[in-house]
């Protein structure tokens, strides 16, 4: 492991001017009186550097666990004390004293429960509710109820919203009061309408705003800039359009030099542009100003498809006022909120924490290597979601790391390498060679970095860059995990990797593909149009333009999908081929028999095949003879037209509808004649293969086999009705009631409607030329109240047609009048 960098002197600090000396005292009188206690105090106090030092000069080992590495750096520097972050560890002048993320706490507790040779542990910053720290916590209070009551507890936060962490640890609160200096708010919202962020996408006009805001900034007032942004994209575009200031720019990537820099008080003027890191847990020396997006980044898990991403939300009001505080750590300060104070108030209280957020699978791990697989018995805040837990059981067993809701030997050993559990399998899977790849994985790539990750990998050999060097570093440290896990391995060894491919000489690019696709064995994909369908059946798209648009195969490392998207978006993917896939993930053979619809068209088919697939990927297809295809018939039947309804077969579907509504049993119902399908359907439905089968069915002959044998069906609904003139007209039997059309003249002296099934025939009457004049259900009201009319508009147009003035006594006729000679 390369040696750290040096650490900056300690920065001359006026402790006794902190307000945190005033409750000193208090606080290490509870803490000794209830072995836990929780200490409230606003940015600013000291409350990160001078408790632990005052709890050191007591004889206490102290631990102090830190959310972000950034903090640890600054706090150990300004303690003068050890430091250890993943990959680095930096011993101070102080023994007493360790300073580490909580992620590292997590870590020792999993190889010491006891904790040996620590006396008190001091989890700062709680209230941002990282997930490490709830874990920790958790833990802790755990070894403490079983293992060391005589462990200390202190969790600290900058909110006086501590109740529930008071209930949590069983221990009362101690508030620091009076801390940080005034500070002055401005509302700076932009002039103009702002699109609101979607996804990572932020409106460029907000961040024009923000460099507008922070010019300001520096022409009305003295001092440092503090300017929070969402992410490393942001700082570096508001960077661009800044000039004529010294600029630092801070996130959690940041380089350790620039980080040092930003501690230290600077020889000029200078703007710190910086993300949520810079919300606590350090004090950025010379800040009289803070200029605030209003914007934060949360994590995003789509558990059903395995895919996670980052959104941009609005800050809450707890974190607003935290970013603030910076600003008045020294001395009186402003802050320039660009966003109104109307919108302010309708901002949430609280950020939500990060356990109902974000992808629990290392949560899950942490938790059984713990003992609590289901993580029931943790003294939590929040309980985990379920459907984030199941989703991280089904990972976790898809990884050999929990059998039966038991953690494995191999699970422990993941636990411990440090990295997410998909990452650590990967290690295992393929030794030391693979560490170089899962250290990729394992670290935020740089924001220029192509989606071709074996390019990313060269390029990061080459060195040069402060990624490189952190790469190189966690490269190392990872090597020696798999090293050691190797050593540790028994025979308990699943999933293993086969030896050509994990061997030394496997090419860079086949070791890339194998260790991505191991990790990521659900998003192993496969061309497929224009894109690409992962095995958890998501389609995934690459940027236009890119280099891996004429693979064949994928195996995709990074890619999210934004709400309102149909497909993913490939982040950085590596070429594999189909064996590589195969290796990673398991595949299916299996008897396929259902109705299929082709991609692209609209008219299904029975498909009998045997298909294998790897996920939802389909690999090869072959036909199953003489297999039992009636289900997939049946569902054709029900989901498509598929029978050729000639107007005969519509007409006696209708006739029998009718029976069933005004009569019912044992007329059956027409409305589920896939239902009956049996009763008149066989024997065609036995014999079909396919669809045109079904559509060479004479459904008119099948269907009267429906009609109950004690019944008639031309006596109940006969298919025509004899008029007075002689006619047999055809009864239409679609509608509710059933309809005779008939010529007017046809029916003369026809005083009484006719009746079907005990139902009154809705009678059309027709002109001469067939078109309807009148419709009724009373022909003897018609004849005396409707007729008269109708035979004063109709005669004149129809002279050669019989209008007698008196229909009742007239004889019916289908003819003209004779013509007289």
């Amino acid at each position: 492991m390369p040696k750290p960098p040096a650490m900056p002197k300690p920065a001359t600090m006026p402790e006794d001017a902190l307000p945190i000396r005033h409750v000193l005292p208090e606080l290490l009188a509870v803490l000794d009186r209830h072995g836990t206690v929780v200490l409230t105090a606003p940015p600013g106090t000291g409350k990160t550097t001078v408790v632990p030092l005052a709890l050191a000069e007591t004889g206490m080992r102290v631990l102090v666990a830190e959310p972000r590495r950034l903090a640890v750096r600054a706090a150990a520097r300004r303690m003068g004390v050890s430091y250890t972050i993943r990959g680095e560890r930096h011993k101070g002048a102080n023994p007493m004293v360790e300073v580490v993320t909580t992620g590292v706490l997590l870590q020792r507790l999993q190889r010491d429960q006891e904790l040996a040779g620590v006396d008190a542990v001091m989890l700062d910053e709680c209230h941002e509710r990282h997930l490490d720290a709830d874990t920790a916590l958790a833990f802790l209070l755990d070894v403490r109820d079983t293992l060391r009551p005589d462990l200390r507890l202190l969790a600290t936060s900058a909110t006086a919203d501590a109740a529930q962490w008071s209930r949590l640890l069983g221990g009362p609160i101690v508030a620091a009061t009076g801390a940080t200096h005034p500070v002055e708010t401005v509302w700076a919202p932009p002039a103009g309408p702002i699109t609101p962020p979607h996804g990572l996408r932020v409106d460029p006009a907000l961040l024009s705003h923000v460099a507008s805001v922070v010019r300001r900034a520096l022409a009305e007032h003295d001092g440092d800039v503090l300017c929070f942004l969402p992410g490393v994209g942001e700082i570096a575009r508001v960077a661009g359009l800044l000039s004529g200031v010294e600029i630092l720019q801070v996130h959690g990537q940041a380089p350790a030099h620039v980080q040092d820099a930003v501690l230290a008080p600077g020889s000029t003027r200078r703007v710190v542009l910086a993300t949520s890191v810079a919300e606590s847990s350090l004090t950025v020396p010379g800040v009289r100003v803070v200029v605030d997006s209003g914007l934060a980044r949360e994590p995003r898990t789509d558990h059903a498809r395995g895919l996670g991403s980052l959104t941009t939300v609005r800050v809450s009001k707890a974190s607003a006022g935290q970013r603030a505080g910076r600003a008045g750590r020294e001395a009186e300060g402003t802050v320039y909120r660009c966003w109104s104070a109307a919108d302010h108030e309708r901002l949430a209280d609280h950020a939500r924490p990060e356990i109902v957020l974000a992808d629990l699978t290392g949560f899950a791990l942490q938790a059984a290597c713990w003992g609590v697989p289901d993580a029931a018995g943790l003294a939590l805040l929040d309980p985990p979601p379920d459907a984030a837990m199941s989703a991280a059981t089904r990972t976790l067993e898809a990884l050999g790391a929990l059998e039966s809701q038991r953690v494995t030997g191999r699970g422990r050993r993941m636990v411990l390498a440090g990295v997410h559990p998909r990452l650590a399998r990967t290690l295992l899977d393929l030794g030391p060679r693979a560490a170089e790849v899962v250290a990729l994985l394992s670290e935020q790539l740089p924001r220029d970095a192509t989606d071709d990750l074996v390019e990313v990998w060269r390029t990061a050999r080459r060195g040069g860059t402060g990624f490189a060097a952190r790469w190189r570093q966690e490269s190392n440290r990872l090597r020696k995990a798999a090293t050691q896990a190797r050593e540790e391995t028994t025979p308990e060894t699943p999933h293993r990797a086969p030896a050509q491919v994990s061997g030394r000489d496997a090419p860079d690019d086949a070791l890339a593909g194998l260790a991505v696709a191991l990790a990521f064995p659900e998003r192993v994909a496969r061309r497929r149009g224009g894109g690409f369908l992962m095995a958890s059946g998501t389609q995934a798209q690459l940027a236009e333009g890119s280099k891996l648009q004429t693979a064949q195969w994928l195996a995709i490392a990074i890619a999210d999908r934004q709400a309102g998207l149909a497909s993913a978006r490939i982040r950085q993917a590596v070429v594999i081929d189909e064996d590589t896939a195969r290796l990673a993930h398991p595949t299916t053979r299996e008897h396929e028999i259902t109705w299929r619809v082709p991609p692209g068209e609209r008219r299904g088919d029975v498909s009998a095949r045997t298909v294998e697939r790897l996920g939802a990927i389909e690999l090869s297809a072959t036909p199953l003879k003489n297999a039992d295809v009636r289900e997939a018939i049946l569902y054709g039947l029900r989901t498509e037209e598929v029978l050729t309804w000639t107007k005969q077969a519509k007409d006696l579907r209708d006739r029998l509808a009718f029976c069933h509504r005004a009569i019912g049993a044992p007329w059956p119902p027409m409305d589920s004649l896939i239902d009956l399908a049996d009763q008149w359907l066989e024997p065609e439905l036995s014999r079909a293969r396919r669809r045109a089968d079904l559509e060479r069915i004479d459904v008119a002959s099948a269907l009267k086999r429906l009609i109950p044998w004690s019944e008639r069906l031309d006596q109940t609904a006969p298919e025509r009705i004899e008029v007075p003139s002689g006619s047999h007209i055809r009864v239409d039997y679609a509608g509710e009631q059933p309809v005779l059309a008939v010529k007017l003249q046809e029916l003369f002296g026809w005083e009484e409607t006719p009746e079907i099934a005990g139902v009154p025939v809705l009678v059309h009457l027709l002109s001469p030329a067939g078109r309807p004049v009148a419709v009724t259900a009373d022909l003897a009201s018609f004849w005396r109240d409707g007729y008269r009319s109708v035979r004063a508009e109709l005669r004149g147009r129809y002279p050669k047609h019989p209008w007698p003035e008196d229909p009742l006594t007239a004889s019916p006729t289908r003819r003209v009048k004779r013509s007289r000679k």
